[in-house]
């Protein structure tokens, strides 16, 4: 359904969601925060996805919360349904997101603004288009970060300028993420797609349960202390040391081949 808000493909091991509001610069009403939620869901579980990427339709990554909808629901009455969402919808997508045991990339072709941009730092890398840029959106509208921005902010750019760009949200423009570490990489607008999808395809024919422990190793180091994140490397070794790609690829090594992993 290709007039669906948000759409899923999944090719040679790489799944894509698409948010497709171009017309509302993928803002973010109900329907399409619950489809999110659900495809988002649908990759993690899918052992044939070894590669997420999500990107956006038209001239906006995604600009978060569709505000006319939330004014609606303001002038309505149904207050409720504007906080409940929080933990409805964008704690679960992000949930999702940052911790599937696969790789993934934000392919970021136009503005992330609000909890849009706090999607994409949620990716384990941000790849830009020169014209992209990102904004903390939320204290112009007397908002609180939300989508895990509290989390994955601070951790890219330090509590410092994480504030001051919560305090004083602008346009951060391509060039500057990548100095700042938003962006991975910063390429032309017309190149975004093929960037993209070279490396998804090497995420994708990687090891994807070791591409998996690593995100979760990553994870949990940065909310433990350092002798409890060795208890839980040498897990993730024991997990990693079992599997068939594991094997194959010891056997590839004395070989002296290149492994074939298939994610297993």
């Amino acid at each position: 359904m290709t007039d669906a808000p948000v759409l899923y493909d999944l090719t040679d091991g790489v799944a894509t969601i698409t948010l497709n509001r171009p017309e509302a610069m993928n803002s973010l009403d109900v329907a399409t925060k619950v489809l999110l939620r659900e495809t988002v869901q649908h990759v993690a579980d899918d052992p044939a996805a070894r590669c997420l990427v999500l990107t956006g339709t038209g001239r906006a990554f995604c600009t978060g919360q569709d505000l006319k909808e939330h004014i609606g629901l303001l002038e309505s009455g149904g207050s409720d349904a504007l906080f409940t969402t929080v933990d409805e919808h964008y704690n679960p997508i992000v949930t999702t997101l940052a911790g599937m045991a696969k790789p993934v990339i934000a392919a970021v072709n136009g503005v992330a603004a609000g909890a849009g941009a706090s999607l994409a730092f949620a990716c384990d890398l941000r790849v830009v288009a020169d014209t992209a840029g990102f904004n903390l959106a939320f204290a112009n509208v007397a908002l609180s970060c939300d989508t895990g921005a509290s989390y994955h902010l601070p951790m890219l750019v330090g509590r410092a300028k994480a504030m001051e760009l919560l305090y004083f949200p602008r346009t951060i423009r391509a060039d500057e993420a990548l100095e700042l570490g938003l962006a991975t990489n910063v390429v032309p607008a017309d190149q975004l797609d093929g960037e993209v999808a070279g490396l998804a395809a090497r995420l994708a024919a990687g090891p994807t349960v070791a591409f998996g422990a690593m995100r979760r190793s990553v994870a949990f180091a940065s909310g433990h202390a350092f002798e409890e994140a060795l208890v839980f490397e040498s897990s993730m070794m024991t997990l990693t040391g079992g599997t068939s790609d594991h094997r194959a690829a010891v056997a590839a090594f004395v070989a002296k081949e290149k492994p074939v992993f298939e994610g297993r």
